[in-house]
This record gives C-alpha cells, structure tokens and sequence, in this order.
C-alpha cells in the first residue's frame, strides 16, 4: 500500500465539499514545480483516483510579478518545456499556460475551479504566493487545498520563532526522525489508474491558450514579446527544469560533494552545490537530494545521532562533508522557510531581533567612509575589487559564491546612509538578478547581515556596532581569491 501524503502537510484553504460531479481534479502547480517527489502532486493523484477522475495538471507563469525578467521567465519555462514532454505520457492533461499582458490569467483558476471536483496546489511562505493563496480561497468554489513540499520537516512540525540556527538545529534533531519515513512519492503518476482528459474545454483554451513553443523553447523573440524585465538576461549554461536538476545534483555528488566541508568557503575552488535555484523553483525536492546522497553513503535513518544536542558535526551519522552539506540544506534553508511561515514581516527591517535593531540604531549617524547609490552598487562601481567581483558574478550568472555574498552583503550596510536602505538595497539587487533569490533561504542571508540568526560580536564598531564585522582585507588574507578575481574582475 502506498504512503499517502501526511495530513500535517495539508493546510485546507477553502473547507467546501468535494463535488464528486466535477469533470476532473485540478492540480494547481505554482511553487513545486516538478512531477516527482512532491506531495501536492501525490495528493491530487490521490483525489483523482479516489474519485476515479481525471487529473489536469496547470502550470501558469504570471508576467506582474516584482522582478520579472527574461532570466527568470526563461528558467521557469525550460521547466515546463520538461514537463509538457514527461506529462504526455502519463494518465494527466498539462495545461501551461504564460501571462502575455498583466492580468490576463485573471479568472482562469476560478474557470477551471467551477469544473472542478477539488483543486490542490502548493504552500510556499514567501513572495506574492501567500497572498494570491488567500485571494485563491474565494475564487474556487470546492474544496482547495495547500500542500507543503518545501522541507524534510513540516512547517507545522513547530510552532516556535528561533533565533538561531543552533536552536533550531536542537528542534530539528527531536522532531525530524519521525518524519523522515514520510518521503513524497518519486513518481506518483507511474502506476497511477486515471480517466483521461482529451483537452479542456474551447472556453478555457481560447482565452488562456497553452503556451507556444517559441515560448516553451525560450526563443528570443517570443520572450521580447512579454511585459517583462528584457535587461536581465537568461543565465548561459544554466538551464532550469527538473531534469536539469536531476543532473546538477549527480554532479555535485559526484565531483564536489568529498571536499564540501574544507573547501566550500574558498572563492577559488567554487564547491557549491549549485542546487538553491532549482530547490527556489521547485525543480528539485529536499526528499530528492536526502534520498540520492542516502545511496551514496549508503545511508538508513538508523544511523542518526541519539541525543537532540544541536551538535552541526555527527548527528546524521554520514562522512563530513556530507554532513557540512545537509547543515545548510536542512538546517539552514529549513530555518528560513520556518521564519518567512511564522512571521508575515520576514522582509521588514522590523523583524530583526531587538538588539540587532538597538545597535544599528545607535549607529545610525555614524559617518561612513563611502557611500553609494542603488545604481553604483548594481553596475559594480564601488572602491573595493573583491565587492565589484561578487557584484559581477551576481549579474552575469545570478549567483554569487556563498562566502563572498556574506561579504557582500555586510559591504552594503556599511555604504549606505541608513541601515534601512541598506536592507532594500540588498533584497532589489538579489531578487533582480539572483536565480534563489525572492526565497526564504535568500532572505535568511541577506537578514543575517545584519544580525538576524546570529548574536552581538565585540568590539562595537562604528556603522556595526555589535553586528558581526567583515571586510575584504580580511577575506583576502584568509582566503586565496586570485583565480576568482581574474574571472570577475573588471
């Protein structure tokens, strides 16, 4: 008998009957945007074949969204180019489905809603979806609900806010063993018995027709097309879909994943897992990665440590890197997604600790060596190479090495006026260009620069105060950055 999705993992936004009358079950597909090992998936697949309907999976890509741009768009849609392949030779009907002007999906959930017997879609707690989740309720007139694929815990595991990832590292080592048997499916649709769906009706198609292939394929043109940011360009070399990840992952763990722990720090051996940006966009699950790293280290979850202490080394029972990688995958990427579910203010300066906000407050007028504009810092034009470097790497390839964005990050606070606008500084240029950013992981590093999950550090120091100091020479002297400013550098 197959597992079925834990109800801990399902939040019911609008409580209505199913209509077992409906024409199908609808899977609403918005933040886990994979065919496999995603539990919203696995729960429509369950209503479908409870109800012995078919199954119509939509995909939409809005174009009003802040940030919207030929980068992410075109990411977003080499997924769907992956899915409307995979999809076609399964019991389901995929529907993708691009905004070409704003606003123009309006009412196409609530269309496909009233034929409905039951709509399930995904729970992410960050950016607009928590607030389009909400308007969802009242536009569906059967039951929809929200299914939380984000993590190996459940959001609602815990009910409380931690102030650090050491705290919730403790929560974390009691809570987790007892959901790690609870595993999505890899492939929910594989031995799946559905009726199948021709196509929807002409009223629907016609007016929110399936995207186009010049779109599917990314094709210049059909992306000049769209109402979209066209300056930020696709990243090359980087593609997105769950096949794509799929293979980033192998080669993580194939090529990088042995000396993860010693190295991950240094710019110029570039041993990141590469993974955030298709975790970000759902194309690859947490239970995924646990499961191939698993194999490779020829794994079982009897292996995990007995006492809860918070230790970061020894718990999982795995080699050291493998284990300084399931740190930021779990502990870190997990803590934030916690936060963003627990607190609507996540991206407010308000919602750093009290004495975070005390000690840049105290600071506030403290003169500053430099001090730049928003377009300074995005077009790299500050004193610092090492800052123009990072900056460089964050346009031209939406990412920056994970040791260096924590500098880069701490640089802005220190060159700007106000810490405040230091903080809207670093969420525009990350959401802009990054491919993770608009992430609760994203927003947990550009917080923690200025103090969230983390403590006071002496000595105070002017413009930090208590908050936790770097700087470039620093890093130059601990790090050998050479190779990294050659590639980056002007």
């Amino acid at each position: 008998m197959r597992g079925r999705v834990p109800q801990l993992r399902i939040r019911v936004l609008h409580d209505a009957p199913v209509r077992a009358g409906g024409d199908f079950v609808l899977y609403w597909m918005i933040a886990s945007r994979r065919p496999g090992w995603n539990f919203a998936l696995q729960r429509a697949v369950e209503w479908a074949a409870e109800l012995r309907k078919p199954l119509v999976v939509l995909e939409p890509l809005r174009c009003g969204y802040r940030w919207a741009s030929d980068r992410l768009h075109a990411f977003v849609l080499q997924g769907m180019a992956e899915h409307a392949a995979w999809f076609r030779g399964r019991p389901s009907l995929y529907h993708p489905y691009v905004e070409d002007m704003h606003g123009a999906g309006k009412g196409l959930l609530s269309a496909l809603g009233r034929r409905a017997c039951a709509v399930v879609t995904d729970e992410f707690p960050c950016f607009f979806l928590p607030r389009m989740l909400r308007a969802a309720a009242s536009q569906v007139p059967v039951r929809l609900e929200a299914v939380d694929g984000n993590g190996l815990l459940p959001l609602r595991a815990v009910d409380t806010q931690f102030p650090s990832a050491y705290a919730f590292r403790r929560a974390l080592q009691r809570h987790l063993p007892a959901h790690l048997a609870q595993a999505p499916q890899p492939d929910p649709l594989s031995d799946a018995r559905l009726p199948r769906l021709k196509a929807l009706p002409p009223s629907v198609t016609r007016r929110w027709p399936r995207a186009s292939a010049a779109l599917l394929a990314t094709q210049v043109g059909a992306l000049r097309a769209l109402p979209i940011d066209h300056a930020v360009a696709p990243v090359a070399g980087t593609r997105g879909g769950f096949q794509a990840a799929g293979a980033a992952l192998q080669r993580f763990l194939a090529v990088k994943l042995e000396r993860y722990g010693d190295g991950r720090n240094d710019p110029d051996e570039d041993l990141g897992s590469g993974l955030s940006p298709y975790l970000h966009f759902g194309h690859l699950s947490a239970h995924q990665v646990l499961a191939a790293l698993a194999q490779r280290e020829a794994w079982t979850p009897q292996r995990l440590g007995r006492q809860a202490g918070g230790r970061r080394e020894g718990w999982w029972g795995m080699r050291a890197g493998a284990e300084a990688f399931l740190d930021q995958l779990v502990t870190w990427r997990e803590l934030g997604f916690q936060f963003c579910d627990k607190r609507a203010d996540y991206d407010e300066f308000e919602s750093l600790p009290a004495w975070a906000q005390a000690t840049l407050g105290a600071h506030r007028k403290d003169p500053r060596a430099h001090v730049y504009t928003r377009v300074q810092f995005e077009r790299a034009q500050t004193h610092d190479a090492l800052w123009n470097a990072a900056q460089r790497q964050l346009l031209g390839e939406g990412r920056i090495h994970n040791y260096l964005r924590m500098l880069w990050g701490k640089k802005v606070l220190e060159w700007t006026r106000r810490p405040e606008d230091a903080l809207e500084i670093l969420i525009g240029l990350n959401n802009k260009h990054a491919l993770d950013g608009r992430d609760p992981n994203s927003y947990t590093g550009i917080f923690w620069c200025l103090g969230r999950f983390d403590r006071p550090w002496a000595p105070e120091r002017p413009v930090f105060g208590t908050i936790r100091y770097m700087s470039s020479e620093n890093t130059r002297r601990k790090l050998d950055v050479a190779k990294y400013l050659h590639r980056y550098g002007s």
